[in-house]
């Protein structure tokens, strides 16, 4: 992993600029273990990019955690909260932060020893992950867009996104279904220039 995360974070100079090709499992690395460096690098990534906008994102202003009038995203992770529930957006993120937090911290999920295999549910568990992340970044464009440019960071936003984009349609790990409300968003940031 150490060879993975160097790479990760001074860049490999072939790679740089196209963020279609960084996302591509460099040769002869492990999936499980590119999947799990990026996990932890786009969590970060979305903790820092939602904390930007953290006290406009209030109970009172996000009762729901919703993009859009037709798309709400009730909590639930199965140990503590079985049953899905309504509650605000930054307690939906709050919540979502915290669970993907002890995921990565898990040693049986995430191994931080070469010696340790990741389970074999590791890829459906990083999938659960990557869904509800990008539920993040719909309800930061939908409900606080207008804040990001105000703030100067829509570039910034728009990048991370576009990374984010990439790497889960190289490796499939949220459904078509669940980026509707994104997709017009997509189809811009994507196109061919």
């Amino acid at each position: 992993m150490a060879k993975v995360l160097k790479d990760k974070l001074f860049g490999d100079s072939s790679k740089t600029g196209d963020l279609r090709l960084a996302v591509q499992l460099p040769e002869r690395e492990d999936i499980n273990e590119w999947l799990a460096v990026n996990t932890v690098d786009f969590f970060n990534q979305i903790n820092l990019l939602y904390g930007s906008i953290t006290e406009f994102c209030t109970p009172k202003s996000c009762p729901v955690m919703a993009a859009g009038p037709k798309y709400e995203y009730l909590w639930a992770d199965g140990a503590k909260i079985k049953r899905p529930i309504k509650v605000s957006a930054p307690e939906y993120v709050d919540y979502l932060m915290t669970w993907v937090q002890d995921i990565l911290d898990d040693e049986s999920i995430f191994p931080s020893r070469v010696d340790v295999p990741f389970p074999r549910n590791f890829q459906s568990v990083v999938k659960n992950i990557f869904k509800r992340l990008f539920r993040v970044y719909a309800h930061i464009y939908y409900s606080h867009f207008e804040k990001i440019v105000t703030l100067g960071e829509e570039a910034h936003l728009n990048t991370c996104f576009k990374h984010f984009y990439y790497f889960i349609d190289e490796f499939d790990l949220v459904e078509k279904k669940e980026m509707i409300p994104l997709q017009d968003l997509i189809d811009n940031l994507t196109r061919p220039k």
